[in-house]
């Protein structure tokens, strides 16, 4: 199978999958070496041309309508009144259907005809405003979306404050009574110290959760992965409701999405209180866009001197330790975090942090995402 991606249509690639789930790294490479030493060569044969390609949308749709129907009892949802942000999304209406299937009240709210990229891990100030304004006019006790091709989920309480994806992954592998989580650096630190589970740290990028998971096959029990954008993957066969829910080890939004909701639902709590229930440390993350790739390799090379790390977060108190395993992950004295790390498709720099308060999170991360902006600007001058 092959997808499109969220990333804005003008750089917007294709993602490609096997019977099994996602394709690995390992397959990347195949793929670019037989690219690299067949493309002048090859020639579309005339017995594909015009070809009408078999059509499978109706039986992958009730495939994946049964699937999310196991997740929860019927009528788990009753009485809650929830929103679904449609924008392009790909799952729009079969998100609609499967909520209102298990009881719920659904307002279907901004759907468009043409492409939203919605990035799951730096929404922006505008959609942030709508879902706010959403949660108010209709009463919900909480709004869910996903990405444009569906295989991340967006969930904000009932005040329309977003919560994390690393949180979500948490709130699902709690949902699924999980014994290892697999996530990457950039998820949340508290993570690591709470719950019980077994925690593996890896890079950024779901082949890299897979691949770490299926490396955790021997350890036994339930296994899970997931990003801080919110992509979920199941590792793993897991009961659930005395159904068995069957390893997927490809991104699902609707698990995560069902997770919270049935959360909500058993324990009778408001998202909000269910937040701070968890008492993860408080993150922010933002980006800054059409930062070349170069700018970010040279900031990157310069920051690898543990001098020059320390004078450019020297507002932020003493570096005690550096994580490289992506980007560059710096635990300062106080316990803050801030983590800078290009991004692996769009010409995008990121930035991630962890303070005592959300205030001050979105302050390290929008003076470090300054400073990037200024190294890079004195570079170019310095090049010309």
């Amino acid at each position: 199978m092959v997808t499109g991606s969220h990333i804005p249509a003008d750089r917007n690639g294709i993602k490609f999958y096997g019977p099994n789930g996602e394709i690995s790294k390992a397959d990347e490479a195949a793929i670019t070496r037989f690219v690299a030493e067949r493309s002048i060569a090859y020639c579309l044969p005339t017995a594909c041309l015009g070809t009408t390609w078999p059509m499978h949308r109706e039986e992958a749709i009730a495939s994946y309508r049964e699937r999310a129907h196991d997740m929860l009892e019927p009528g788990s949802l009753s009485g809650m009144r929830l929103g679904v942000y449609q924008h392009s999304s790909v799952a729009a209406e079969l998100l609609v259907q499967v909520l209102r299937s298990l009881g719920a009240s659904v307002v279907a709210v901004g759907k468009t005809g043409t492409f939203v990229p919605v990035d799951t891990e730096a929404v922006d100030a505008a959609t942030i405003a709508k879902l706010k304004k959403w949660v108010r006019e209709f009463g919900l006790d909480a709004i869910v979306s996903t990405d444009a091709d569906g295989d991340r989920p967006l969930v904000a309480d009932e005040n329309g404050d977003l919560l994390r994806g690393d949180l979500v992954g948490l709130a699902t592998a709690l949902f699924l009574k999980a014994d290892t989580i697999v996530t990457p650096v950039t998820s949340n630190s508290g993570i690591s110290k709470a719950f019980g589970f077994a925690v593996q740290r890896t890079k950024v990028g779901s082949p890299f959760v897979i691949e770490a998971m299926e490396a955790s096959h021997g350890a036994g029990g339930v296994i899970v992965g997931f990003e801080a954008n919110g992509g979920f993957l199941l590792g793993s066969d897991c009961a659930v409701n005395g159904k068995t829910l069957t390893a997927l080890p490809t991104r699902d939004s609707f698990l995560p999405i069902l997770a919270v909701l049935g959360t909500m639902a058993s324990t009778k709590k408001k998202l909000s209180r269910l937040r701070g229930l968890w008492n993860l440390p408080v993150c922010a993350s933002d980006r800054l866009q059409n930062f070349p790739a170069e700018s970010s390799r040279r900031l990157m090379d310069h920051l690898a001197s543990r001098n020059a790390l320390q004078h450019f977060l020297a507002s932020f108190g003493t570096v005690a330790e550096v994580d490289e395993t992506d980007g560059l992950r710096a635990r300062m004295l106080s316990g803050e975090i801030i983590h800078l790390r290009p991004s692996g498709n769009a010409p995008e720099l990121r930035c991630y942090s962890e303070a005592s308060t959300e205030s001050r999170a979105m302050a390290i991360v929008a003076s470090t995402l300054q400073g990037a902006q200024a190294f890079a600007l004195t570079d170019e001058i310095e090049d010309l």
